[in-house]
């Protein structure tokens, strides 16, 4: 049957605008966004099987050009639209966590290093800096490894920090494998972090770790 003919409360577009986005599943949300079905199946079902064929949102969405077009309706343009929805994403989390603004939301942090850093298919460290009332000065990415592991070297953090004129600083990476829960390796380099960071009079306030379903905080954790 086709969405026109379900009952108003049903339907994916009415549903969002009566109840909110949070209401929707991830079938209804992307079922919006294809906007029509094919082979007599509603744009719902069709959702639903690209679901289940990527196992997931997000293996759709990191899908490369040629696995999405390779998709029955989905050509080249539904492609282009899903990565310009996620690129609109993360430049709204950027745009609201930008130079001045003052970091007293833990969850929004969580969000902005989410969008940033899990996307990523290699290990990816990185730091926000900020001045002596919490403000934003910089999101720098600073080191890049494989799927395994990056080299940090603490001297080229506490150089950027001083680059940055920064009075305190979070670390963040992410963990490729999608696992949050932190490693005895990343203990060990946020320790060496914050003691060097120390002696230039630099403080580590956290150091959050990216997987796929959570932000972990060392701060929270009670790890620093």
């Amino acid at each position: 049957m086709p969405i026109r003919d379900w009952p108003v409360a049903e339907r994916p577009r009415e549903k969002l605008l009566q109840q909110g986005p949070a209401s929707l599943s991830d079938a209804e949300l992307l079922a919006i966004f294809l906007r029509t079905g094919a082979n007599g199946r509603t744009a719902v079902d069709v959702a639903r099987d690209l679901l289940l064929a990527f196992d997931g949102l997000r293996p759709l969405l990191d899908a490369g050009r040629a696995e999405v077009c390779a998709i029955h309706g989905l050509g080249s343009a539904k492609f282009a639209q899903l990565r310009a929805a996620l690129e609109l994403g993360r430049r709204y989390l950027a745009a609201t966590l930008k130079r001045d603004t003052v970091l007293n939301s833990p969850e929004h942090t969580r969000a902005f290093l989410k969008s940033r850093l899990r996307p990523y298919s290699r290990e990816v460290f990185a730091c926000l800096f900020l001045d002596n009332r919490h403000r934003v000065i910089s999101f720098d990415e600073l080191f890049e490894g494989t799927i395994d592991g990056a080299s940090v070297h603490p001297r080229e953090v506490v150089k950027r920090a001083l680059h940055h004129n920064a009075a305190a600083v979070i670390l963040a990476h992410n963990h490729p494998s999608g696992v949050a829960e932190p490693s005895h390796a990343d203990r060990a380099i946020t320790l060496r972090l914050r003691d060097a960071l120390a002696l230039v009079d630099v403080r580590v306030l956290d150091h959050f770790v990216v997987g796929d379903a959570e932000v972990v905080s060392f701060a929270e954790r009670g790890l620093l």
